[in-house]
């Protein structure tokens, strides 16, 4: 097949994909935010976020949790529509303060710190510690038995600053809760420490972990407004007393299965019962030991949409980061091989910046840093341009080895034929590069997308984020794993065939071995008209 041919499907291909990236815009526009009149934006975190918030196991696409009930009681109390927006927990605060909704709610805890950055509501929940240890453990008993021990906890919590202060622990911090538990009952640590309602639910169901000890401290729930948002605080503060009041939040609690004397104290209510504990028996059914296969294939059939539409979102955003990595790319290698020295250096200092730096460093800043000097992007632009930015740098080191890869009597041919410059570069030199660079540049695009799961950490959903979710919403890492693998291989085969194809239909233009351009002659050769 002639080489124009290839370069014409190759281009065909680009600007279907940028006609894919161009459709992205409308679906991934920012958010219209708190000026929606009657909407409640609020943040939290589903992933391994029960009993707070997590899929349904009967239907995952249905976001359930007792804080979800609480936000829902709330909202209808305010007049307003409830909307959720996924974040990471340990960014739940600086999401807040980034706009990204108008409420926290997620067992953030109210501490001193949490205090400098926003205003915290009354509290909504009040609970303590609970440590665990494996079924056969003698050793700890109590707080104190956790020194020289190995002991896991979420990541900045009340929790971690206890066993910090306790001295002599080697903790190991988590982002999702059933991990930890999953670490110490295959004897990966010798305790974990977490909030009560967190220990009842994820390791409450396990038979090879048991809890020990007292109670550990008092831990209060409240719900995190701006600093500024002063109006909105007072709002939920009155609808949080009207739901204590009115006996509600008491519902909530005991359907639940999350009463207990703390709040009995708190809420100063020591009667019994008064609803039954529903949600917490359809959890406990939901995780019972004994499933059939049959069960357990129909329950990874219904992750399948879910899987479906988190697959479109990493797509979306790969496609689109790719164009701006091809682009810019291709612009930085132009300006290393031909702008004036000072310029291509300073190309080359962008090159080896993003390069030498990671790439989440690179998201948290594009997300979390920008808005302080007032350039605010969505999380679907946050995410492209974060990895378009990063891999523009490696596509600019590709196309730069392409231009040096063809022959220097190409060039030199073109311009005795009374070519100038830009056309030399334009129909000699770029064409024949761009048949070197497109198996490596196909690559990139499969390493990328791969990459794209980082975006998860900017409150987008992806593959692999709602991996995380159904996975930890079930103690099941094995079946969606292998499921969300294949999927991913998937969607980056039709790349993987056409890098083969490029590679077996593109040839190497040099054969003879003749030497190539380098970027010396680039600059002696003769000026631009």
């Amino acid at each position: 097949m002639p080489a124009a041919a290839i370069i014409n499907r190759a281009l065909g291909f680009a600007r279907a994909a940028l006609l894919a990236a161009a459709l992205t815009v409308l679906a991934a526009s920012p958010s219209t935010g708190s000026e929606a009149l009657g909407v409640l934006r609020w943040g939290g975190d589903s992933e391994g976020g029960f009993p707070y918030m997590f899929p349904n196991p009967s239907d995952v696409d249905e976001l359930i949790g007792f804080e979800v009930d609480i936000v829902n009681e709330l909202a209808g109390y305010m007049g307003m529509k409830p909307e959720y927006v996924n974040n990471a927990w340990d960014n739940l605060i600086p999401g807040l303060e980034r706009d990204l909704y108008d409420i926290a709610i997620n067992g953030l805890e109210v501490t001193p710190e949490h205090e400098e950055a926003v205003n915290f509501s009354i509290p909504y929940y009040k609970t303590f510690l609970q440590l665990a240890v494996r079924r056969e453990n003698r050793d700890i008993t109590e707080l104190e038995g956790c020194r020289g021990k190995v002991v896991g906890t979420l990541k900045e919590s009340y929790a971690q600053m206890v066993l910090e202060e306790l001295g002599d622990v080697e903790i190991r911090t988590y982002i999702v809760e059933a991990n930890t538990y999953e670490d110490l009952a295959n004897g990966r640590l010798d305790a974990a420490l977490f909030d009560s309602p967190i220990a009842i639910y994820s390791a409450g169901f396990n038979p090879e972990i048991k809890f020990v000890g007292p109670p550990i401290g008092e831990i209060t729930y409240a719900i995190a407004v701006k600093k500024e948002n002063r109006e909105l605080l007072s709002r939920v503060n009155e609808a949080i007393v009207h739901l204590r009041d009115s006996g509600k939040l008491r519902g909530i609690y005991d359907r639940w299965n999350l009463w207990s004397p703390v709040m009995a104290t708190e809420f100063n209510d020591f009667s019994p019962r008064k609803v039954e504990m529903t949600r917490y028996d359809e959890w406990a059914e939901s995780h019972r030991p004994e499933i059939t296969l049959s069960s357990r294939l129909s329950r990874y059939a219904s992750f399948l949409p879910a899987f479906g539409w988190a697959a479109l979102v990493t797509m979306k955003v790969s496609i689109t980061a790719m164009l701006i990595a091809i682009l810019l790319g291709l612009v930085l290698a132009m300006t290393r091989v031909f702008a004036p020295r000072w310029i291509g250096l300073l190309a080359t200092g962008f090159v080896e910046f993003m390069r030498g730096t990671p790439v989440l460093i690179q998201l948290f800043f594009i997300f979390y840093g920008l808005p302080n000097v007032g350039i605010k992007l969505s999380p679907f632009w946050a995410g492209a341009i974060g990895l378009g930015l990063n891999y523009a740098a490696y596509e600019a080191e590709i196309y730069r080895s392409g231009l040096f890869a063809i022959s220097s009597t190409q060039w030199e041919a073109a311009l005795a034929l009374g070519m100038t410059r830009w056309q030399a570069m334009r129909e000699v030199t770029l064409p024949q590069a761009i048949r070197v660079v497109i198996p490596p540049i196909t690559n990139d695009f499969i390493s990328l997308l791969k990459d794209s799961s980082l975006v998860s950490i900017i409150t987008m959903v992806d593959l692999t984020k709602a991996y995380g979710q159904l996975a930890a919403a079930y103690y099941d890492y094995f079946g969606p794993g292998i499921m969300v693998a294949l999927i991913y291989l998937v969607i980056g085969l039709p790349f993987v065939k056409f890098s083969r194809y490029a590679e077996k239909r593109l040839a190497e233009q040099d054969k003879d071995g003749k030497k190539g351009m380098g970027r010396n002659f680039y600059r002696t050769s003769t000026r631009w008209r």
